[in-house]
């Protein structure tokens, strides 16, 4: 395990790109693409990513006690018991059938946070957007604004040649896999192996302000219900909506506790800020549990679930304390699309959005 000092957190960190406003008004104008085609075709408005939800859960998060000073940083300060909403989801634009594979995503939702908080943050809650794989798919916001455009192009559209594209794409990432590497483009495109969201381990990709310092983060399972279910493959071709359905059946029975880990940068050379395509390597970087989430068996669809969350809540890495505010490029091109988002679904929908208590 590394030994080297933490990375101590600095404005001087980031480097802002002078066109990075043209590229935030590219990626609304892409978004409003992906949210008035689907909202005009479901007659109801989703999300621009991450529209299909597969489970919420409702779940708590227990801050660890007497944590080194290098850990105990912003929501991690202090010992502390939270509720946590929690929301499974695949990350297109559009309401796609399973079979269609996807990466993974994961989003949280910490309630009662206290501390200074970031502008325009509402609330007081705590939001972490991760995905299972440790690395983003595109270097910045301008060239995840040329892959945008082209998902724009696609969405809600031949959904049968999707199904046929992204059989391919996974047979590619297999081939891909077998001889040690891993694609995160082919599996944004539909090359994703369909594995239960359960099993998986989900990561923040880019990295925030710790408090003092810098991080990445992480949510790894570690109770036997979950660690069982780790790579296990589901059959999509039984249902559109067979992840959801699988996920509701195992939640019954399954009592789930999730590890949450902080890898604190400790070289911003080998961890870059700026570059999140970038994996840290976590001989260099190890992550530290700092908390446990922890989930009871409960009913991950029901109706009152889709509407408190899935309707009424947007998620944002915006969200939260000024100690976690976002670092890098990404991060900064995400937060005025991310508003436009939930401003339309909000407005189409009649639906207030809001942050809980």
């Amino acid at each position: 395990m590394t030994t080297a000092t933490p990375v101590r957190y600095s404005a001087d960190l980031e480097q802002i790109n002078p066109n990075e406003q043209e590229v935030v008004s590219g990626l609304n104008d892409a978004f409003d693409v992906i949210l008035k085609r689907t909202a005009e075709d479901y007659g109801h408005a989703v999300r621009s990513v991450h529209a299909k939800a597969h489970g919420i859960l409702k779940a708590k998060m227990i801050v660890r006690d007497n944590l080194p000073a290098e850990l105990a940083q912003g929501l991690f300060s202090r010992s502390g018991n939270y509720d946590v909403y929690m929301r499974m989801s695949t990350n297109a634009g559009d309401i796609l059938p399973d079979a269609i594979a996807l990466p993974r995503g994961l989003a949280m939702k910490v309630v009662g946070v206290e501390g200074p908080r970031l502008s325009d943050a509402a609330g007081s809650t705590q939001d972490f957007v991760m995905v299972n794989g440790p690395v983003f798919q595109a270097p910045n916001a301008e060239k995840f604004l040329g892959n945008l455009k082209m998902l724009a192009k696609t969405t809600d559209r031949m959904e049968g040649t999707k199904e046929v594209l992204s059989s391919v794409l996974q047979t590619v990432n297999k081939g891909l896999e077998a001889v040690g590497i891993s694609s995160p483009a082919v599996q944004s495109l539909g090359g994703a192996p369909d594995v239960d969201p359960l099993g998986e381990t989900y990561f923040s990709v880019t990295p925030f302000r710790y408090g003092d310092y810098v991080a990445k983060f992480r949510l790894k399972p570690v109770s036997v219900g979950l660690t069982e279910l780790m790579g296990r493959k589901i059959d999509t071709s039984v249902s559109e909506n067979a992840i959801r359905e699988t996920v509701q059946a195992e939640m019954r029975d399954i009592r789930a506790q999730w590890e949450f880990q902080v890898q604190l940068c400790r070289n911003i050379e080998d961890q870059p800020i700026e570059d999140p395509t970038v994996e840290w390597d976590e001989t260099d970087a190890p992550f530290v549990t700092v908390a446990i989430v922890s989930a009871g068996p409960q009913d991950s669809w029901s109706d009152e679930k889709v509407d408190e969350v899935d309707e009424r809540m947007r998620f944002s890495v915006w969200t939260g304390l000024a100690a976690h505010q976002p670092l890098g490029n990404i991060n900064r091109a995400r937060k005025a699309p991310y508003e436009h988002s939930a401003q339309f679904r909000q407005g189409f929908n009649r639906c207030p959005i809001h942050e809980p208590r």
